[in-house]
């Protein structure tokens, strides 16, 4: 058992390790004028391919085009892949770690560039906090408008981390989709948000009917209109509906992005509304600092 002089300069030691981590956390977030988190309640409602395809509409549509996405899911990283960049690897210089450029200088990081394709990632709380400490403060992410983090399911560690590591965030969006159980568990994330103060930008409801691609008729295939309600009930925006398409998944598994592949189906064309009123959301914002 050490002195008690021992003792306080190993606090003292640590005390100054954490405010050196958070002073270059500062920095390197001072770049980063926007942070956007996506999260939801529940698995299986296409979150990541939202935050991918949200990311590629800002970056070709609008005047935030220097766009970072960080994948937060540690032990479901499925980023990399939905944007092509599978089996690629961080590059490290003496500043730090440098993010994987993908399609339209999309800057990326995610557990995948650090581990093999088939490792998985077995880790408690602590390193995952840690983890995402380290893309957040050791990438290079340089001036970025937005940086878009999809978080996973749940409102478990890595949720947790990312608003106790950014609590200037601008805010979340939540996605769900028409069934009822899905509705029922995403209001729990906007519970999360609120309780954490983490703006809520709005919710979007993914999967929201197929419409056939020869007669262009709607068909719901789960009950509709969840999304829509739970914001009402929530007293948060509705940013849109996004029907089903089966070229998401065929371009999902080519590691490409739906919205620059199929400029005329109606789920592209809901992807840009979206991203027009997260745009006008983050407009408003700043103009909300000002006054």
């Amino acid at each position: 058992m050490g002195t008690p002089n021992q003792s306080q300069s190993s606090i003292d030691f640590h005390r100054q390790k954490f405010l050196q981590q958070q002073q270059t956390l500062r920095e390197r977030m001072r770049k980063i004028k926007y942070k956007i988190a996506i999260i939801s309640g529940k698995g299986g409602v296409g979150k990541s391919t939202v935050t991918v395809n949200l990311a590629a509409a800002f970056a070709q549509h609008t005047k935030l085009k220097n766009v970072g996405v960080l994948d937060a899911d540690i032990h479901g990283p499925s980023v990399p892949r939905l944007l092509g960049l599978t089996g690629q690897k961080v590059k490290v210089g003496p500043p730090g770690a440098f993010p994987v450029v993908g399609a339209l200088g999309i800057k990326v990081v995610s557990i995948d560039f650090f581990l093999s394709e088939e490792t998985p990632t077995i880790w408690r709380g602590p390193l995952k906090m840690g983890a995402i400490r380290q893309f957040l403060q050791d990438i290079v992410w340089g001036e970025l408008d937005v940086l878009f983090i999809d978080l996973p399911p749940g409102t478990g560690d890595e949720p947790l981390s990312i608003a106790q590591l950014l609590p200037e965030i601008d805010g979340v969006i939540v996605v769900t989709m028409p069934s009822e159980l899905s509705s029922t568990i995403v209001k729990k994330a906007i519970t999360f948000a609120n309780r954490l103060h983490m703006p809520v930008i709005g919710v979007v409801e993914n999967m929201s009917g197929f419409v056939c691609p020869h007669c262009g008729e709607k068909i719901d295939l789960f009950r509709s209109g969840g999304g829509k309600k739970i914001a009402e009930e929530a007293q948060v925006p509705f940013l849109g509906s996004i029907p089903i398409d089966p070229q998401v998944g065929v371009d999902a598994d080519k590691g490409l992005p739906f919205v620059l592949s199929n400029p005329n189906s109606a789920a592209v064309k809901a992807f840009l509304e979206i991203a027009e009123k997260v745009e006008e959301y983050l407009s408003e914002r700043d103009d909300l600092k000002e006054t």
